[in-house]
């Protein structure tokens, strides 16, 4: 069993990498900012879901097959990059037809946590970056290696669902200031539209 000692640093550090700004808790802020907080926090619900896959991947070795296979690498990227410029054109769409009479209809909580866990699990990043990070808290003389990467994963996971759930809160509450407004709505979607081509481009581009 890992140290307690060695988890609360796993912990802390797990909080101070979930509050830097990156992908995911971008992708949260935009949601919770144009759909509001719930939003968000489904969302949420789907990216710690989505770090369960990359956990159990890490813990099986096959993150090992996404590192190694620059072709596994490309094809996860590029599908991920294509789902949010997907994202972007659905804000861009909502922009536009705000104050119709037949607006764009509300994602369900359904569609939202898919959504969370599509964009998780496209991002080869997060796999890479698991491979990493959790072996540097486990050991071998404390058991079982995949029992320590699982035991980390979930507490990497209960620091990303804390933080993210503060951030919907947060961003939510600020775009319900603005949601009744014709105006404010279109401009909180472009500015969605904008967060989701400028992490498509960024997963696009980024090496391994």
């Amino acid at each position: 069993m890992i140290d307690s000692n060695v988890l609360l640093v796993f912990f802390t550090t797990s909080v101070i990498l979930a509050l830097s700004p990156g992908p995911d808790n971008l992708f949260v802020m935009a949601q919770s900012a144009q759909n509001g907080r719930t939003a968000g926090l489904f969302v949420t619900l789907g990216l710690a879901t989505g770090l369960v896959g990359h956990t159990v991947a890490v813990a099986f070795g096959l993150a090992a097959i996404v590192h190694s296979s620059a072709i596994a690498f490309s094809v996860l990227k590029y599908i991920g990059a294509a789902y949010l410029l997907y994202l972007a054109w659905q804000a861009l769409r909502a922009a536009a037809s705000t104050g119709q009479q037949n607006p764009v209809q509300a994602l369900s909580r359904g569609n939202l946590y898919r959504r969370g866990i599509v964009m998780n699990l496209t991002n080869p990043k997060v796999s890479l970056f698991f491979m990493a990070f959790l072996p540097q808290f486990a050991d071998p003389r404390h058991g079982s290696m995949m029992v320590q990467f699982v035991l980390l994963g979930a507490v990497f996971i209960t620091a990303t669902l804390l933080v993210f759930s503060v951030i919907s809160v947060l961003a939510g509450g600020f775009g319900d200031k603005f949601r009744n407004s014709t105006l404010a709505q279109k401009a909180v979607n472009r500015i969605a539209a904008a967060v989701f081509i400028a992490l498509a481009i960024k997963l696009a581009i980024s090496e391994r």
